[in-house]
Protein backbone atom coordinates (compact mmCIF):
# COMPACT_ATOMS: atom_id res chain seq x y z
CA UNK A 1 0.00 0.00 0.00
CA UNK A 2 2.78 2.30 0.90
CA UNK A 3 4.41 1.49 -2.91
CA UNK A 4 0.73 2.44 -4.07
CA UNK A 5 1.06 6.10 -2.29
CA UNK A 6 -1.19 5.57 1.05
CA UNK A 7 -0.19 6.53 4.41
CA UNK A 8 -0.19 3.24 6.72
CA UNK A 9 -0.98 3.67 10.41
CA UNK A 10 -0.09 0.82 12.15
CA UNK A 11 -2.10 0.36 15.89
CA UNK A 12 -5.03 -1.33 17.79
CA UNK A 13 -8.76 -1.07 16.90
CA UNK A 14 -9.44 -1.06 20.49
CA UNK A 15 -6.83 1.26 21.25
CA UNK A 16 -8.00 4.92 21.25
CA UNK A 17 -4.64 6.74 20.50
CA UNK A 18 -4.05 4.46 17.99
CA UNK A 19 -7.49 5.42 16.82
CA UNK A 20 -6.95 9.19 17.05
CA UNK A 21 -3.63 8.88 14.98
CA UNK A 22 -5.54 6.54 11.83
CA UNK A 23 -8.30 9.03 11.61
CA UNK A 24 -7.15 11.99 12.52
CA UNK A 25 -7.24 14.55 8.75
CA UNK A 26 -9.33 11.58 6.97
CA UNK A 27 -12.85 12.44 5.49
CA UNK A 28 -14.21 8.86 5.11
CA UNK A 29 -13.51 6.14 6.77
CA UNK A 30 -14.53 2.61 6.06
CA UNK A 31 -14.22 0.25 8.99
CA UNK A 32 -14.14 -3.88 8.41
CA UNK A 33 -12.30 -6.07 10.98
CA UNK A 34 -12.49 -10.24 10.73
CA UNK A 35 -13.44 -12.18 13.17
CA UNK A 36 -13.47 -11.31 16.89
CA UNK A 37 -14.69 -11.32 20.58
CA UNK A 38 -13.43 -8.08 21.02
CA UNK A 39 -15.58 -6.72 17.49
CA UNK A 40 -17.64 -4.80 19.21
CA UNK A 41 -14.94 -2.66 21.31
CA UNK A 42 -13.26 -2.06 18.24
CA UNK A 43 -16.32 -0.38 16.39
CA UNK A 44 -17.28 1.72 19.11
CA UNK A 45 -14.18 3.03 19.81
CA UNK A 46 -13.34 3.70 15.81
CA UNK A 47 -16.70 5.20 16.02
CA UNK A 48 -16.46 7.41 19.09
CA UNK A 49 -13.01 9.16 17.44
CA UNK A 50 -14.74 9.33 13.66
CA UNK A 51 -16.94 11.25 15.54
CA UNK A 52 -15.12 13.16 17.25
CA UNK A 53 -13.05 14.68 14.15
CA UNK A 54 -16.34 14.63 12.10
CA UNK A 55 -15.46 12.60 9.15
CA UNK A 56 -18.38 12.46 6.29
CA UNK A 57 -18.88 8.95 5.99
CA UNK A 58 -18.00 6.00 7.95
CA UNK A 59 -18.60 2.37 5.83
CA UNK A 60 -19.26 -0.29 8.21
CA UNK A 61 -19.06 -3.79 7.19
CA UNK A 62 -21.34 -6.16 8.36
CA UNK A 63 -22.68 -9.48 7.42
CA UNK A 64 -25.88 -10.22 6.07
CA UNK A 65 -27.36 -12.19 8.33
CA UNK A 66 -28.09 -9.06 10.44
CA UNK A 67 -30.60 -8.48 8.11
CA UNK A 68 -32.61 -11.72 9.37
CA UNK A 69 -32.26 -10.05 13.06
CA UNK A 70 -33.64 -7.89 15.69
CA UNK A 71 -34.11 -6.82 19.28
CA UNK A 72 -35.72 -10.41 19.31
CA UNK A 73 -34.27 -12.54 16.58
CA UNK A 74 -30.55 -13.89 16.52
CA UNK A 75 -28.50 -16.39 16.19
CA UNK A 76 -26.14 -19.00 18.14
CA UNK A 77 -23.44 -17.12 16.70
CA UNK A 78 -21.35 -15.03 19.12
CA UNK A 79 -20.31 -13.25 15.84
CA UNK A 80 -23.43 -12.19 14.50
CA UNK A 81 -24.71 -11.21 17.49
CA UNK A 82 -21.34 -8.51 18.30
CA UNK A 83 -22.44 -7.46 14.45
CA UNK A 84 -26.04 -6.85 15.17
CA UNK A 85 -25.15 -4.86 18.74
CA UNK A 86 -22.46 -3.14 16.30
CA UNK A 87 -24.81 -1.80 13.79
CA UNK A 88 -26.97 -0.49 16.74
CA UNK A 89 -24.18 1.57 18.61
CA UNK A 90 -23.82 3.07 15.13
CA UNK A 91 -27.32 3.95 14.43
CA UNK A 92 -27.61 6.09 17.95
CA UNK A 93 -23.83 7.46 17.04
CA UNK A 94 -25.41 10.00 15.08
CA UNK A 95 -22.40 8.98 12.33
CA UNK A 96 -23.15 9.21 8.52
CA UNK A 97 -23.16 5.65 8.04
CA UNK A 98 -23.27 2.93 5.14
CA UNK A 99 -23.71 -0.25 6.11
CA UNK A 100 -22.49 -3.50 3.66
CA UNK A 101 -23.76 -6.83 4.90
CA UNK A 102 -21.73 -9.08 2.56
CA UNK A 103 -22.73 -12.93 2.66
CA UNK A 104 -20.23 -15.60 3.08
CA UNK A 105 -17.10 -14.86 1.34
CA UNK A 106 -15.52 -17.25 -1.50
CA UNK A 107 -11.99 -16.78 -0.34
CA UNK A 108 -13.16 -18.43 3.37
CA UNK A 109 -15.58 -21.19 2.66
CA UNK A 110 -14.46 -22.17 -0.51
CA UNK A 111 -10.92 -21.42 -0.76
CA UNK A 112 -9.22 -21.24 2.31
CA UNK A 113 -11.41 -24.11 4.01
CA UNK A 114 -12.08 -25.96 0.95
CA UNK A 115 -8.74 -25.68 -0.94
CA UNK A 116 -6.89 -28.80 0.96
CA UNK A 117 -10.04 -31.03 0.74
CA UNK A 118 -10.19 -30.06 -3.65
CA UNK A 119 -6.59 -30.31 -3.83
CA UNK A 120 -5.82 -33.47 -1.99
CA UNK A 121 -9.12 -35.91 -2.08
CA UNK A 122 -11.00 -34.00 -5.24
CA UNK A 123 -13.64 -33.77 -2.73
CA UNK A 124 -15.50 -30.22 -1.87
CA UNK A 125 -16.08 -30.63 1.69
CA UNK A 126 -18.07 -28.92 3.72
CA UNK A 127 -20.90 -29.53 6.47
CA UNK A 128 -23.58 -27.13 4.74
CA UNK A 129 -26.05 -30.19 3.71
CA UNK A 130 -28.53 -29.50 0.81
CA UNK A 131 -28.49 -25.48 1.88
CA UNK A 132 -28.14 -23.22 -0.90
CA UNK A 133 -25.94 -20.11 -0.79
CA UNK A 134 -24.54 -17.49 -2.70
CA UNK A 135 -21.07 -16.72 -1.88
CA UNK A 136 -19.62 -12.99 -2.64
CA UNK A 137 -15.46 -12.58 -3.23
CA UNK A 138 -13.70 -10.05 -1.10
CA UNK A 139 -12.61 -8.31 -4.15
CA UNK A 140 -16.03 -7.63 -5.03
CA UNK A 141 -16.89 -6.06 -1.58
CA UNK A 142 -13.58 -3.87 -1.95
CA UNK A 143 -15.34 -2.53 -5.34
CA UNK A 144 -18.71 -1.81 -3.73
CA UNK A 145 -17.04 -0.08 -1.17
CA UNK A 146 -14.57 1.67 -2.96
CA UNK A 147 -17.41 3.06 -4.78
CA UNK A 148 -19.67 4.51 -1.97
CA UNK A 149 -16.42 6.14 -0.63
CA UNK A 150 -15.70 7.97 -3.76
CA UNK A 151 -19.22 9.36 -3.74
CA UNK A 152 -20.68 8.89 -0.34
CA UNK A 153 -23.49 11.38 0.36
CA UNK A 154 -25.87 9.67 -2.16
CA UNK A 155 -25.52 6.09 0.35
CA UNK A 156 -25.61 7.62 3.50
CA UNK A 157 -28.12 5.99 5.88
CA UNK A 158 -28.47 2.82 3.46
CA UNK A 159 -27.73 -0.56 4.11
CA UNK A 160 -26.18 -2.70 0.63
CA UNK A 161 -26.23 -6.38 0.72
CA UNK A 162 -23.90 -8.07 -1.21
CA UNK A 163 -23.70 -11.69 -2.80
CA UNK A 164 -22.73 -13.43 -6.12
CA UNK A 165 -24.44 -14.28 -8.77
CA UNK A 166 -26.44 -17.38 -8.26
CA UNK A 167 -27.82 -19.08 -5.11
CA UNK A 168 -27.38 -23.05 -5.56
CA UNK A 169 -26.11 -25.78 -3.77
CA UNK A 170 -22.91 -27.77 -2.97
CA UNK A 171 -23.33 -30.50 -5.43
CA UNK A 172 -23.65 -27.45 -8.59
CA UNK A 173 -20.71 -25.74 -7.31
CA UNK A 174 -18.92 -29.10 -7.33
CA UNK A 175 -19.76 -29.78 -10.84
CA UNK A 176 -18.74 -26.11 -11.35
CA UNK A 177 -15.15 -26.96 -9.51
CA UNK A 178 -15.10 -30.16 -11.88
CA UNK A 179 -15.55 -27.99 -15.15
CA UNK A 180 -12.95 -25.47 -14.33
CA UNK A 181 -10.50 -27.80 -12.70
CA UNK A 182 -10.77 -30.25 -15.61
CA UNK A 183 -11.25 -33.54 -13.74
CA UNK A 184 -14.30 -34.63 -11.21
CA UNK A 185 -14.74 -33.31 -8.26
CA UNK A 186 -17.75 -34.17 -5.49
CA UNK A 187 -19.20 -31.97 -2.78
CA UNK A 188 -18.88 -34.25 0.85
CA UNK A 189 -21.27 -33.38 3.47
CA UNK A 190 -18.83 -33.48 6.01
CA UNK A 191 -19.35 -33.80 9.65
CA UNK A 192 -19.27 -31.08 11.74
CA UNK A 193 -17.32 -32.85 14.28
CA UNK A 194 -14.83 -33.59 12.09
CA UNK A 195 -14.88 -30.33 10.26
CA UNK A 196 -14.57 -28.65 13.47
CA UNK A 197 -11.49 -30.84 14.63
CA UNK A 198 -9.58 -29.43 11.58
CA UNK A 199 -10.64 -25.95 12.63
CA UNK A 200 -8.75 -25.80 16.40
CA UNK A 201 -5.61 -27.88 14.35
CA UNK A 202 -5.61 -25.19 12.39
CA UNK A 203 -5.39 -22.79 15.51
CA UNK A 204 -8.45 -21.24 15.08
CA UNK A 205 -10.27 -19.77 18.49
CA UNK A 206 -13.40 -21.24 19.99
CA UNK A 207 -15.07 -18.10 19.35
CA UNK A 208 -13.95 -17.92 15.26
CA UNK A 209 -15.10 -21.90 15.49
CA UNK A 210 -18.31 -21.30 17.23
CA UNK A 211 -19.20 -18.08 14.44
CA UNK A 212 -17.90 -20.60 11.20
CA UNK A 213 -20.04 -23.54 12.62
CA UNK A 214 -22.99 -21.39 13.12
CA UNK A 215 -23.09 -20.20 9.30
CA UNK A 216 -22.79 -23.58 8.34
CA UNK A 217 -25.97 -24.84 10.28
CA UNK A 218 -27.80 -21.39 9.28
CA UNK A 219 -26.62 -23.11 5.34
CA UNK A 220 -28.42 -26.24 6.63
CA UNK A 221 -31.77 -24.32 7.19
CA UNK A 222 -31.94 -22.21 3.72
CA UNK A 223 -30.73 -19.08 5.41
CA UNK A 224 -28.33 -18.36 2.91
CA UNK A 225 -29.95 -18.84 0.02
CA UNK A 226 -30.42 -14.96 -0.74
CA UNK A 227 -29.74 -13.05 -3.65
CA UNK A 228 -29.15 -9.63 -4.32
CA UNK A 229 -28.26 -6.66 -6.93
CA UNK A 230 -27.24 -4.60 -4.92
CA UNK A 231 -23.25 -4.76 -6.03
CA UNK A 232 -24.79 -4.53 -9.80
CA UNK A 233 -26.25 -1.45 -8.94
CA UNK A 234 -23.19 0.36 -6.81
CA UNK A 235 -20.68 -1.12 -9.40
CA UNK A 236 -22.34 -1.34 -12.59
CA UNK A 237 -20.69 -5.08 -12.64
CA UNK A 238 -21.67 -8.67 -12.05
CA UNK A 239 -20.33 -10.13 -9.00
CA UNK A 240 -17.48 -12.68 -9.55
CA UNK A 241 -18.63 -16.12 -10.65
CA UNK A 242 -17.55 -19.77 -8.83
CA UNK A 243 -16.52 -20.23 -12.13
CA UNK A 244 -14.10 -17.76 -12.59
CA UNK A 245 -13.00 -17.91 -9.02
CA UNK A 246 -12.16 -21.13 -9.37
CA UNK A 247 -10.09 -20.60 -12.78
CA UNK A 248 -8.55 -17.98 -11.02
CA UNK A 249 -6.86 -20.15 -7.93
CA UNK A 250 -6.84 -23.39 -10.02
CA UNK A 251 -3.34 -23.78 -8.23
CA UNK A 252 -4.60 -23.46 -5.12
CA UNK A 253 -6.58 -26.37 -5.73
CA UNK A 254 -4.33 -28.59 -8.08
CA UNK A 255 -2.13 -30.97 -6.78
CA UNK A 256 1.47 -30.19 -7.54
CA UNK A 257 3.09 -32.31 -10.71
CA UNK A 258 6.22 -34.13 -9.53
CA UNK A 259 6.95 -34.95 -13.25
CA UNK A 260 10.81 -35.13 -14.29
CA UNK A 261 11.65 -34.45 -10.67
CA UNK A 262 14.93 -35.99 -9.87
CA UNK A 263 15.21 -38.89 -6.94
Amino acid sequence: MRRLGAEVVQGDLTDLASMHRAIEGCARIYFGMSVSAVYLEATVNTAAVARHHGVEAFVNMSQMTVTQMSITETTESPQHKLHWLAEQALSWSGLPVVTVRPTVFLEGFFLLLAAASVRDADELALPMGAGKTSPVSSVDVARAVAAILDDPAPHIGHIYDLTGPESVDLDHYARVFSEALGRTIRYRDAPTSEWNEKLRAAGLSEHVIRHLTVMTELHKQGRYDRMSEDYLKLTGETPTSMADFVKLHAAEFTRPSHFGAGP
